[in-house]
C-alpha cells in the first residue's frame, strides 16, 4: 500500500521536470530565432554602411597627407630663407662680422647636406647648384680674410723684444756677469726662465683657428698650407736678419781676419739661443693653436716656415766645423759644442715629427761634427806646442809668450772640463776625468819640452837658467791657483817646484862662481896664508877683477826680469847670502894692506880698489832682475 503511494508520487514529480524541460526548450529555440534575426541585420547595416567608412578613411589620409605636406613645405620654405639669410651674409663679406660670417657658411653646408638628401623636390638640383657657387665664394673670400688676418698680425720682432725675453745674465746690457767663469755662467744658465714673444695677438688666434677650421673643411688644406708658410716663414726670416744673422759659407768663413770671426761666432751661439728658445717655441705655439683640429698640416706647416731659417743657423755651424783648424779655434768650438748641447731637449721637442726629421738630424749632425773638429783641434795644439818654432825672442830670461799662452789655454780647458768630458764620451768610452788629466799632461810635457829647445838660444848659461826657472815657475804657480790642480794633483807641483829651485840653483852656480872665487881666500886660485904674506899688487889686481865683473853682471843682469816678486826677491836673498859675507871678509882682510879701513874710506884713491862698501853691493843687487833699460843698450846674452 505505500509503494504505490511512493510511486505516483515520483510519477508525478518526473512529469513536472519534463514539463519543466519541456518549456525551457521552447524558450531557448525562442532565443534562438531571435537571436539570429539581429545578426542578419547588423549585417545588412553593415554591408550599408561600408561605403562610408571607405569615404570617411579616405578623407582622413587625406587630412594626414595635407598635413605633412604643409610640414614639408614648411621646412623646405625654412631651408630656402636661410639660404637666404646665409646669402646675404656672405655678400656683405666677412670684414664686418667674422663670427656672422663663419655661422653663414656652416649654415650653408647644412643646407647643401639637406638638398643633396631631398633630392626628389622639383628646385632641389637648382638650390643644391646655387649653395655650392655661394660656398665656393664665401671660401674665396675667407681665404683672402684669412690671408690678410694672418699679414696684419705678422709682424718681425725687434731684438729688443727678444732681449727683454731673456734671462738677466744673458742680455746684452747686463753687466752683473762679467766676473763669473765660464763654469759658473753654464751653471746659472740652467735655471734661466726664457719666456717666448708674443708673436700674434691672442685675441686673433681664434679667429685664425676657425678661418683655418672652415678652409680645411672646405677641401682647401693646400691653400691653407700656403699662405700660412709663405707669411710665416717670412716673418721669421726677418726677425733673424734684424738680430743680424746672415748666411755664410766655408768660403767666406775661411776669408775673415780671426777677430772678425771670432765674433760672429759669439754671435751666433747667442741667435742660436734666441732662435730655439724664443721665436722657434713661438711659432710651434701659434702653429698648433691656429691649426688645432687640422692634424695633418700642423707638423708640415712648422717644418715649412722654419725650414730655411734653421738652415741658415746651422749652415754657419757646419762652416765653422769645417773650416781650417787653429788653437785659438778650440774654445769657441766648444761654446758651439756647448750651446748645441744645451739646444737638444728643446730642438728634439720642437722639431720630433716625422716632417721636422731633416732639421733635427742636421742639428745632430753639426753636434757630432763640432766634437770632432775640436778633438782633432785638441790634438792639433799638443803637436803645435811640442813643434813651435817662433823666433819671438825673450831678451830678458822673463816668461815666454807661448809659456803664458799655453797655460792660459790650460786654464780654459779646465773652465771648460764639464764640456770636454762629454766631447771625450762622444768617442771614447773610457774614463773621461782620466783622458783630461792625460791630455793636460801632455800639453804642458809638450810646453816642457819646448821650453828646453828654445833656452839653448842663450849664450848665457846664466840667462838659460833663468829663463828656465821663470818658465817653470809660471807653470806651477799657475796651475796652483787654477783648477788643473786638482787633476794634476800635489804631488805634481811638489817635484815642478823642486825643478824650479834646481833651475835657481844652476843660475847662482854658473852665474856667481867666478866672482865669489875672486874672493875666495883658500882653494884654487885663493892667496891662503895670512894678510901679511900677500903683496899689494895681488890684492889690487883682485880687487879690480871683482869690481869688473860685478858691474858687468850688475849691468847686464839688471836688464833680466824675474817677473814673480816673490821669486825675485828670493833669488836676490839667495846671491846676497853668499856675495855680501865674502865681500865684507875679503875687505876686512886684505882692505889693510892697502892702508884702507873696511869702515872709513880713506888712503890714496880708495875707490880706484873698493870701489863698492857691502852695503853698496846690497843695494845695487835689488836693481837686478827688474828688466831695466840702460843708455848702453849692449847685449850680454
Amino acid at each position: 500500500m505505500g509503494v504505490p503511494k511512493a510511486m505516483d508520487a515520483l510519477r508525478q514529480r518526473a512529469a513536472t521536470v519534463k514539463e519543466s524541460l519541456h518549456k525551457s526548450q521552447t524558450i531557448t529555440d525562442n532565443m534562438v530565432n531571435i537571436l539570429g534575426s539581429f545578426d542578419y541585420r547588423l549585417s545588412a547595416l553593415e554591408t550599408a554602411m561600408r561605403p562610408t567608412q571607405i569615404r570617411t578613411h579616405s578623407i582622413r589620409r587625406a587630412h594626414e597627407n595635407i598635413d605633412k605636406t604643409l610640414k614639408s613645405a614648411e621646412v623646405i620654405l625654412g631651408q630656402f630663407d636661410l639660404t637666404r639669410k646665409a646669402e646675404a651674409k656672405i655678400l656683405r663679406g666677412p670684414h664686418e662680422d667674422l663670427e656672422s660670417y663663419l655661422e653663414a657658411i656652416d649654415q650653408l653646408r647644412s643646407n647643401i647636406k639637406f638638398f643633396s638628401n631631398n633630392q626628389s623636390f622639383k628646385s632641389s638640383n637648382g638650390v643644391l647648384n646655387q649653395c655650392n657657387n655661394l660656398l665656393a665664394k664665401a671660401i674665396s673670400k675667407l681665404e683672402e680674410e684669412f690671408r690678410q688676418l694672418l699679414k696684419n698680425y705678422s709682424q718681425p720682432v725687434e731684438p729688443d723684444r727678444l732681449f727683454d725675453c731673456l734671462p738677466n745674465s744673458l742680455r746684452p746690457s747686463d753687466e752683473n756677469d762679467g766676473g763669473k767663469s765660464h763654469s759658473e755662467q753654464q751653471k746659472s744658465l740652467q735655471t734661466a726662465v726664457f719666456k717666448p714673444p708674443t708673436l700674434i695677438p691672442p685675441r686673433v688666434l681664434p679667429l685664425l683657428h676657425d678661418l683655418a677650421q672652415q678652409m680645411a673643411l672646405a677641401g682647401h688644406q693646400q691653400q691653407l698650407f700656403r699662405i700660412y708658410r709663405d707669411i710665416r716663414s717670412s716673418v721669421l726670416e726677418q726677425s733673424l736678419r734684424k738680430l743680424g744673422v746672415e748666411r755664410l759659407s766655408k768660403e767666406d768663413v775661411q776669408k775673415m781676419p780671426w777677430e772678425v770671426l771670432e765674433a760672429k761666432i759669439g754671435n751666433w751661439i747667442h741667435h742660436m739661443r734666441i732662435a730655439v728658445k724664443l721665436l722657434f717655441a713661438g711659432e710651434r705655439k701659434i702653429c698648433d693653436q691656429i691649426l688645432e683640429g687640422v692634424n695633418t698640416l700642423r707638423d708640415p706647416i712648422f717644418a715649412e716656415v722654419t725650414a730655411n731659417s734653421v738652415s741658415v743657423l746651422l749652415s754657419f755651424g757646419e762652416a765653422i766645423a769645417k773650416s781650417r783648424r787653429s788653437p785659438e779655434k778650440l774654445f769657441v768650438l766648444l761654446d758651439m759644442y756647448e750651446i748645441m748641447r744645451e739646444l737638444q731637449s728643446e730642438i728634439h721637442y720642437l722639431f720630433g715629427s716625422k716632417a721636422c726629421m731633416e732639421m733635427r738630424e742636421a742639428s745632430i749632425s753639426l753636434t757630432k761634427r763640432l766634437a770632432q773638429t775640436a778633438q782633432e783641434t785638441f790634438g792639433d795644439f799638443e803637436e803645435a806646442v811640442e813643434k813651435d818654432a817662433t823666433k819671438t825672442a825673450v831678451f830678458d830670461g822673463t816668461v815666454h809668450p807661448l809659456t803664458s799662452y799655453v797655460i792660459n789655454y790650460v786654464k780654459f780647458l779646465f773652465d771648460y772640463q764639464t764640456t770636454l768630458k762629454l766631447l771625450f764620451e762622444e768617442f771614447d768610452e773610457g774614463n773621461p776625468a782620466a783622458k783630461l788629466e792625460a791630455v793636460t799632461t801632455r800639453i804642458i810635457m809638450a810646453l816642457h819640452n819646448n821650453l828646453d829647445g828654445k833656452s839653448r838660444q842663450y849664450k848665457d848659461p846664466a840667462l838659460t837658467q833663468l829663463f828656465l826657472m821663470n818658465n817653470v815657475h809660471y807653470i806651477v804657480r799657475s796651475v796652483r791657483r787654477s783648477e788643473a790642480k786638482e787633476v794634476l794633483g800635489d804631488d805634481w807641483v811638489q817635484i815642478h817646484r823642486r825643478i824650479v829651485q834646481q833651475h835657481a840653483n844652476q843660475y847662482k852656480r854658473v852665474s856667481w862662481a867666478k866672482i865669489l872665487q875672486c874672493l875666495s881666500v883658500q882653494g884654487p886660485g885663493g892667496f891662503g896664508g895670512d894678510s901679511t904674506s900677500v903683496s899689494r899688487a895681488m890684492i889690487k889686481d883682485r880687487f879690480k877683477i871683482f869690481n869688473t865683473q860685478f858691474e858687468e853682471l850688475h849691468h847686464r843682469q839688471s836688464q833680466w826680469t824675474v817677473p814673480d816678486s816673490e821669486l825675485r826677491e828670493s833669488l836676490r836673498l839667495a846671491v846676497a847670502e853668499v856675495l855680501l859675507p865674502a865681500h865684507r871678509s875679503f875687505i876686512r882682510r886684505f882692505g889693510q894692506v892697502l892702508h884702507i879701513s873696511p869702515m872709513i874710506e880713506n888712503g890714496k884713491n880708495p875707490q880706484k880698489y873698493i870701489r863698492y862698501s857691502t852695503e853698496d853691493l846690497e843695494r845695487m843687487l835689488n836693481e837686478f832682475f827688474e828688466g831695466k833699460q840702460w843708455n848702453d843698450q849692449r847685449r850680454y846674452n
